[in-house]
């Protein structure tokens, strides 16, 4: 019956997303424990208490994208779209020009600092807990942390998509990619 249920959940938001959860129905009829515990991540990535959605989302976005280009950004991008995340702001990040970007550019610079383990990511977090809070911190802290598990287990799994544009509803986007 629980996996019933978990199926019948992950259809749902397949519908609303247009997204392919094979990889989730996999893990369903694979473990229900550990489908439970798989659906507890968006308690935690989606988490954004004291954080405006453009920092949420820039930071959501930066950390999905360095797992994956594909699928997984759509949804993060459908979800800021959804938070009232301008399509300006979006491709502002996804074209790498924060300064349009505003908050959203500090929470992206913010989560690819943490990601590469640089330095700057001391100057980044205070700018953030000065602006907006310990709370706010802590909001873009799990995005960063938990929105590239999506992609990174979908691709561990085999389920791993080639890169594609992200549709904005205004037109394709690709993202520019980090200098290495």
């Amino acid at each position: 019956m629980l996996k019933w249920i978990l199926h019948r959940l992950t259809g749902r938001m397949e519908r609303a997303y247009d997204y392919d959860g094979t990889y989730m129905h996999e893990i369903i009829d694979i473990s229900t424990g550990a489908a439970l515990r798989f659906s507890a991540l968006p308690l935690m990535s989606q988490y954004r208490s004291g954080a405006p959605a453009e920092l949420w989302a820039g930071a959501a976005l930066a950390s999905t994208l360095d797992g994956d280009c594909g699928p997984c950004a759509q949804l993060t991008v459908d979800y800021a779209l959804e938070a009232g995340v301008g399509h300006e702001i979006i491709r502002a990040c996804l074209r790498r020009d924060f300064e349009a970007a505003g908050i959203a550019g500090l929470g992206f610079r913010f989560a690819e600092a943490v990601i590469a383990g640089d330095p700057v990511a001391d100057a980044l977090r205070a700018e953030i807990e000065d602006n907006f809070g310990r709370t706010a911190v802590l909001s873009v802290a799990y995005a960063t942390a938990v929105s590239r598990a999506y992609p990174m287990l979908k691709r561990a799994l085999g389920h791993g998509v080639a890169c594609r544009k992200i549709d904005l509803g205004t037109g394709l986007h690709e993202p520019v990619r980090r200098a290495a």
